[in-house]
């Protein structure tokens, strides 16, 4: 074999071993490549451990928006594994951070099966193709917050009025000070003013007290007989220059557990209620229906009503169904608020019915209590059970 031809074949060979050198190489190249791509992929260790034990939503989702992992919150906006991120404002947030490499927050909006709800969202990366993303349900808080804002801008509107018109009384009775009829007209007004501005800044109190945290503290059985006579007698001043009848009726000697006070004035708050769009001449009925485990007090009045598109809002601060008569009557617009909130403190409800022209009911369901020990003996000393009596007096019929 010539020289020529051993050159030719120590070439021929020394390609061959190259050529299978650079597959060698390119396929460790390759493995090496998948290796760091399911590296990325996989979920880091004690990560579904982790989202397991929080109480906030929160998944994985990988460069599809695909959720690989999940809280148990999730569910409820319908987020689960294997199952893509919803909402277009959410994956545009991941979107953005995978570009920004770099973790955002967002507060958007998502639905809880078909509520909408107001969330925080935070989403950030923890590998190159994985993002965490976690979300807080805000709805409470900013609706509370939304309520707090609404409260201080009504109280201030509300206070302007009559501290204006105390203002004015008081300028008015410095100019007429040589004229005694003027002096007396304008004091009258003054005191009547003052009446209400005290009316007013009473009432914002209690239904701050009744809206705090705080617990009643004056707790005790109450006789419902009790709170009932003391709510009528409170306005029987109004229901007698009204030319209003209040009448009472129902069962006697039930009890609740509560603040004989704050009960008081709920009821009272009703009666005030039912007198104020009551026309002149009408009847008033307050009623209690109880059995071992409901007491209801139901105040019923003739007047105006409420129309239905309206009557979600009547337990709002500072809502009036007749702006010009509450004016008139010198109504604050919380007396149904603190119903509310006295009712909601005592375990209870309250309930309305009403129609435009015939009239509104009110009713208090409160969780029954036995009474004083001498009441619960007498009551087994029965031998036939009464039959139930109605909550509305005798005349009202049922709505």
């Amino acid at each position: 074999m010539d020289p020529t031809q051993l050159a030719l074949i120590a070439l021929a060979i020394g390609a061959l071993i190259g050529g299978s050198l650079a597959g060698l190489v390119l396929v460790a190249l390759r493995a090496r490549d998948r290796a760091r791509v399911q590296a990325s992929v996989a979920l880091p260790d004690g990560t579904r451990a982790v989202l397991q034990g929080m109480d906030d939503v929160a998944v994985v989702v990988d460069t599809s928006l695909l959720i690989v992992a999940a809280s148990a919150p999730a569910e409820l906006f319908g987020m689960q594994e294997d199952v893509a991120l919803p909402g277009d404002e959410l994956r545009a947030l991941v979107r953005t951070v995978r570009r920004a490499e770099a973790a955002e927050t967002a507060t958007l909006r998502l639905h809880r099966g078909v509520e909408p709800r107001l969330v925080s969202a935070r989403a950030s990366g923890i590998t190159p193709r994985l993002t965490l993303v976690v979300i807080r349900d805000i709805t409470e808080r900013e609706r509370v917050e939304e309520m707090r804002r609404d409260f201080v801008a009504n109280t201030s509107h509300e206070l302007k009025t009559p501290v204006g018109a105390v203002s004015l009384l008081a300028e008015a009775i410095e100019s007429a000070a040589d004229d005694p009829d003027q002096v007396r007209h304008f004091a009258s007004r003054l005191t009547a003013e003052a009446a209400r501005l005290g009316q007013l800044t009473s009432r914002i109190m209690n239904l701050s007290r009744l809206q705090s945290a705080d617990d009643l503290t004056e707790l005790r059985d109450v006789s419902i007989d009790e709170v009932v006579a003391a709510a009528i007698e409170s306005q029987s001043i109004a229901a007698d220059s009204a030319g209003i009848t209040v009448v009472r009726g129902g069962a006697r000697h039930a009890y609740v557990r509560g603040d004989v006070q704050v009960l008081t004035e709920a009821i009272g708050n009703l009666v005030a209620n039912a007198i104020a769009y009551s026309p002149a001449g009408a009847q008033v009925g307050v009623g209690v229906k109880s059995d071992d485990r409901v007491v209801e007090i139901a105040v019923t009045d003739r007047g105006i009503g409420i129309p239905e598109g309206e009557q979600h809002r009547v337990f709002e601060r500072f809502y009036r169904a007749d702006q010009a008569r509450s004016r008139r009557t010198g109504g604050t617009g919380l007396g149904l608020s603190i119903v509310k909130h006295a009712v909601q403190r005592h375990g209870g409800e309250v309930e309305l019915w009403s129609r435009p022209g015939r009239g509104s009911t009110f009713t208090v369901r409160l969780p029954a209590v036995a009474g004083p020990p001498e009441l619960v003996t007498k009551k087994k000393k029965r031998k036939k059970k009464p039959p139930r009596e109605s909550a509305r007096p005798e005349g009202e019929k049922n709505p």
